[in-house]
């Protein structure tokens, strides 16, 4: 009686291992398949414009399926979705994670470019250019964080099939920064800092040639460097403004 009550409790524990192997293979089946049901969900969201239904979604699947089939174009929809809404922390966020996570994945420039593209919107938005500042008087650290994005895209993938669309977003931000750096000499001038006004003028020269602000960097640098009564350094950012703009030249 003892064998058989005994042989009964072994046979209860296997049946119980047995139901437990196959309740397992279930749920692994049915993670998938949920996975893949709030990917769909999320992808039709995306392409019917509703970014923030999608983002709640593809939130949804990063979080309970972080290691899944559709974790990493999760988390690159992600970033642009984040991108379409104009949560722009959000999406600079899920980028540096990415790349932090994934510094050998296939879709890495992506991500690269999207950090520069997100940075590029939130200094061109349309809610600065109406409510802000002009353009060359407002603070240029999001301008020049997108040009570093987009110099590192280029760094790392000089073939890149955003290359193109990068190389041209970084001449227009060459010219905001040159601007910008411009605007201060200026502000500089204004309140007699000369020699501050002329460091300035001479930073948009050294760092910023062939920009439309470099004229008038040399035009400050003469009048500058007059007032600071530095006659050598004032004739020669004249001759240097001559020679390459003399319809400027003559105006000082």
């Amino acid at each position: 009686m003892r064998i058989l009550k005994i042989t009964a409790i072994l046979l209860g524990l296997l049946l119980i291992i047995g139901c437990s192997g196959k309740k397992e293979v279930i749920t692994e089946a049915q993670k998938v398949n949920n996975a893949f049901k709030l990917y769909e969900k999320a992808q039709y969201s995306m392409l019917s414009g509703n970014f923030r239904s999608a983002i709640e979604y593809l939130e949804r699947l990063d979080s309970l399926y972080p290691f899944g089939a559709y974790s990493h174009q999760a988390q690159l929809d992600l970033i642009y979705s984040y991108y379409r809404l104009d949560d722009f922390a959000s999406g600079i966020a899920s980028a540096d994670r990415f790349i932090r996570q994934n510094p050998r994945h296939k879709d890495l420039e992506y991500a690269y470019y999207m950090k520069g593209l997100i940075n590029f919107s939130a200094e061109t938005g349309f809610g600065k250019a109406l409510f802000a500042a002009p353009i060359s008087e407002r603070d240029a650290s999001t301008a020049r964080q997108s040009f570093e994005d987009f110099a590192e895209l280029i760094r790392l993938y000089p073939n890149s099939k955003y290359a193109k669309d990068a190389q041209q977003r970084m001449v227009y931000l060459r010219n905001r920064l040159a601007e910008y750096e411009l605007h201060v000499a200026n502000y500089y001038m204004k309140r007699e800092a000369y020699q501050a006004a002329a460091a300035r003028a001479r930073y948009v020269v050294d760092h910023y040639p062939k920009t439309p602000s470099i004229p008038y960097a040399l035009q400050m640098m003469v009048v500058a460097y007059d007032l600071l009564e530095l006659p050598d350094l004032s004739e020669n950012a004249r001759k240097v403004l001559l020679l390459n703009y003399p319809d400027f030249g003559t105006k000082i």
